[in-house]
């Protein structure tokens, strides 16, 4: 049993990194120039082609395999020959929604173990995913690609707009000798919000009918995508005198920002901006989504000190009393006589313990949004229980978003499991991650009649099982479920919540 994961995690990492030969009888959704960026995978599931005369490795794992670890195999089978696979293995005709096209990135760790095991048991059997373009953002395979597959990400998710990303690792010095890497690779995520022409980054809290958590309606979160120390160049120097210019384009004069005598022995030399022309974009996203929620908006900034962060608050200000102010009225969201409150960071910091009641939402900084919604987090139970979402722009104004859950990898939980010691990891997060994907896919290229009964039956099963204390230990205590035990629960009570009893 205890190889069966590794044979899973093993399977999605080579179907993505794989070549696939294309003759014109081969069905495939993916083309020989995505994929040839990533280095073919030696293996018994890399070489499973047809060869005239002799059986393919497909036919052997069906001979000498179980049906567990069929499902593990056969969606392999079907990026190669593009044959339909069910959870059983037999060729399926028929019965299965077809889900838009969209990005799916693949991580590491106890998240990529369980999201394969969620792909196998909830996905598969019942969603065609050949439109779906998958990515192995491993840090290893970052490594042998020389990042290539993240430009990758990148040029797949400007083109199809919906992006579903497992968590991932940015490889410490330490993980960098244990993986056997050249570098140690930045954080994807910086790449990614750049790629998009990133806006904000929406953190919202997950709630479960009938299941406390902490807040008991819903906190809205918008945290500016860019700018900030996320994108600070820096230096570190002695005594001396630091001179900080700017020269406008188109000119050749510089501007003099700051110049002072540096006079301690040590010191961090930090420069970084924050852009602001996507803020009224931001502004709008915001209020909209606070407005349809009946949620009260508060802009959070720490201006008072920070001079600089005063055309943040300018610009959000000026979005809500021009076009928003009156239907927060009408709808008697604020007072008849309300405007926009601005909070202190410091204060909102408090504000967020406070205000358990929820029915809120904040825009931040980059940072700040950052540091606030960990707070956020922890009111609200755990991480698991927070959505992200990046909402970018095309260059048509269409807008690229991209899922993800709000918590890492869960590494101490992975060891456990490859100690073959029993664990429980609580799914939300990342499956509220999917469903945004998938969602957002069906909108930008069609499908949604199909594709919403199946996620909010996705996500009516998962809080029933919750409610009736049959979810993870995090919220049932010690009697809830192992994480294997879960996504079989949810796989066994899945079909009757989409009609398929």
């Amino acid at each position: 049993q205890h190889c069966l994961p590794r044979l899973c995690d093993a399977r999605l990492h080579r179907h993505v990194c794989l070549t696939v030969p294309i003759s014109p009888t081969t069905k495939t959704d993916r083309t020989t120039t995505r994929v040839a960026h990533h280095r073919p995978t030696a293996g018994p599931i890399a070489g499973d082609q047809n060869v005239p005369g002799k059986p393919n490795m497909m036919q052997k794992l069906l001979s000498l395999t179980t049906t567990r670890l069929l499902a593990c195999a056969a969606p392999r089978a079907r990026a190669v020959a593009g044959t339909g696979f069910t959870s059983r293995g037999y060729a399926a005709s028929s019965g299965k929604i077809k889900a838009a096209p969209m990005v799916y990135v693949s991580g590491e760790e106890m998240t990529r173990y369980t999201m394969e095991l969620i792909l196998d048991r909830w996905v598969r059997p019942h969603v065609d995913t050949s439109a779906w373009e998958f990515f192995d953002l491993r840090a290893k395979n970052r490594d042998d690609t020389q990042d290539q597959v993240l430009r990758d990400v990148i040029d797949a998710g400007t083109r199809l707009k919906a992006i579903f990303k497992e968590p991932t690792i940015t490889p410490t010095s330490d993980q960098v000798t244990r993986l056997g890497l050249t570098k140690a690779w930045g954080s994807p995520n910086g790449a990614m919000r750049r790629g998009w022409n990133g806006i904000t980054i929406s953190r919202d809290t997950i709630h479960i009918d009938g299941v406390e958590l902490g807040y008991k309606k819903p906190v809205f979160f918008e945290r500016h995508a860019v700018g900030g120390e996320y994108s600070a160049g820096y230096k570190i120097v002695g005594r001396g005198k630091l001179l900080t210019t700017f020269v406008p384009e188109g000119t050749t004069t510089p501007i003099v920002v700051d110049d002072r005598e540096i006079v301690d022995d040590l010191n961090a030399v930090v420069t970084y901006h924050n852009p602001l022309d996507n803020v009224t974009h931001l502004a709008r996203i915001f209020f909209q989504r606070c407005l349809d929620a009946n949620i009260t908006p508060y802009v959070v900034t720490k201006k008072t000190v920070f001079k600089w962060q005063e055309p943040f608050w300018n610009t959000m200000k000026s979005v809500f009393d021009a076009e928003f102010k009156s239907r927060f009225r009408e709808k008697k969201i604020i007072k008849q006589d309300g405007e926009l409150v601005h909070l202190l960071s410091d204060a909102a910091t408090m504000k967020l313990v406070v205000w358990t009641d929820g029915g809120f939402g904040m825009a931040a900084h980059n940072y700040d949004g950052d540091v606030l919604t960990d707070e956020l987090a922890q009111v609200h139970m755990s991480p698991g229980f927070i959505t992200s979402n990046l909402v970018g722009v095309d260059s048509d104004g269409t807008l690229i978003k991209e899922f993800e859950a709000s918590h890492g990898t869960v590494t101490d939980m992975d060891e456990s499991r490859l100690r073959g010691e029993e664990t429980s990891l609580n799914p939300l997060g990342m499956v509220e991650g999917l469903i945004g994907a998938m969602n957002h896919a069906s909108e930008v290229h069609g499908g949604s009649e199909l594709v919403t009964p199946y996620t909010n039956g996705l996500r009516a099963t998962i809080h029933k099982l919750f409610r009736e204390g049959r979810g993870t230990k995090d919220l049932c205590g010690a009697g809830g479920l192992t994480t294997e035990q879960f996504i079989d629960a949810v796989a066994e009570a899945l079909p009757e919540a989409l009609g398929n009893k």
